[in-house]
């Protein structure tokens, strides 16, 4: 009879959670947001000598007056340029999908921060450039298309597999998400381990509620195996990082072993490589989760409290 009570109240309050975040989405699909979505790619790589004025007037910010129309002509020609261009054609022939969830991700932000303005948001083709798959300037958002080919694309083949795995499509919203989430929600960051772990923690937890529809695996950035692997194994990662007195240290090397991106965690065991890298910034984000519910807090309270305020309130307790 107990077990029958104790099953009947873990249905209801998932329903009732079910319940509760319906009705939020449901409101948050109601939040008006209207922004320009500019397939600048596809301009430039069919634009020719006779219309390529036009196009630099139309778009003068990515033109440098610095750079001759020679240099654009001979870009828009080059074989292995437009090689490129037939990859992210073939991957994107159009982006409907990928307007509808960026659209969705904008009306979360405004939800949340109802200053935010939408960006005018233009896909480009930028080379294979890493470090700037997205950059996102206020009033601008930048798409590199060519660095969301899928990780089996052979233009990825120098990567290494950690980061090619986060090539995909499914992650341009992510990476727009945590650019968004860096500017407009100004989360304070200090030296110890468990403020690095706190403020990434943060950071996932934002861009969790940004896109609620997205698998976590996506919005941490690791494999569904490796992720699997952090929830099965919290209580030891957690165990570990007290018994070792991690928490408060300031050593720099611990963002290197738990929070940096890495193809696993340095634990210094055997195993390390069944673990995902960025194990801390989990931790941080479970810290977070746990505080999130047991406490009334707005979320711009949030972004200030101090990581150690935030650990004491949470009544952080792993499963074992």
């Amino acid at each position: 009879m107990l077990k029958y009570i104790l099953f009947t109240l873990v249905i209801i309050v998932s329903l009732s959670g079910c319940q509760k975040n319906n009705t939020l989405e449901n409101e948050i699909s109601k939040t008006k947001v209207s922004f320009q979505f500019i397939e600048f790619h596809k301009e430039f790589f069919n634009a020719s000598s006779s219309n390529l004025h036009d196009l630099k007037n139309k778009y003068p910010y990515l033109f440098p007056s610095s750079v001759k129309d020679s240099i654009w002509l001979q870009k828009i020609t080059k074989s292995d340029e437009q090689i490129l261009y037939q990859f992210v054609d073939s991957v994107f022939p159009n982006l409907i999908e990928q307007k509808k969830e960026i659209t969705d991700l904008y009306k979360h932000v405004k939800y949340y921060k109802p200053s935010f303005k939408a960006p005018k948001t233009i896909t480009l083709i930028n080379n294979i450039d890493y470090e700037n798959s997205i950059i996102y300037a206020d009033s601008l958002a930048f798409i590199s298309l060519d660095m969301y080919l899928g990780q089996t694309c052979e233009v990825y083949n120098s990567f290494p597999s950690y980061l090619s795995r986060n090539f995909s499509k499914e992650r341009i919203t992510v990476d727009l998400a945590d650019k968004i989430t860096d500017q407009q929600f100004n989360i304070p960051r200090n030296r110890s381990f468990l403020e690095s772990m706190i403020y990434f923690g943060k950071r996932l937890y934002f861009k969790s509620i940004l896109l609620p529809k997205k698998e976590f695996y996506l919005i941490q950035g690791v494999s569904k195996d490796k992720q699997k692997w952090a929830e099965e194994n919290e209580s030891q990662v957690w165990k570990y990082f007290i018994s070792n007195e991690l928490l408060f240290s300031t050593d720099k090397s611990l963002n290197k072993r738990f929070i940096d991106k890495a193809p696993f965690s340095k634990f210094y065991f055997e195993s390390d490589k069944e673990t995902p890298g960025s194990i801390g910034t989990y931790i941080g984000y479970k810290i977070v989760l746990s505080f999130i519910k047991n406490n009334d807090v707005h979320l711009n309270d949030l972004l200030t409290l101090d990581a150690q305020t935030i650990l004491s309130k949470s009544k952080y307790k792993p499963l074992k």
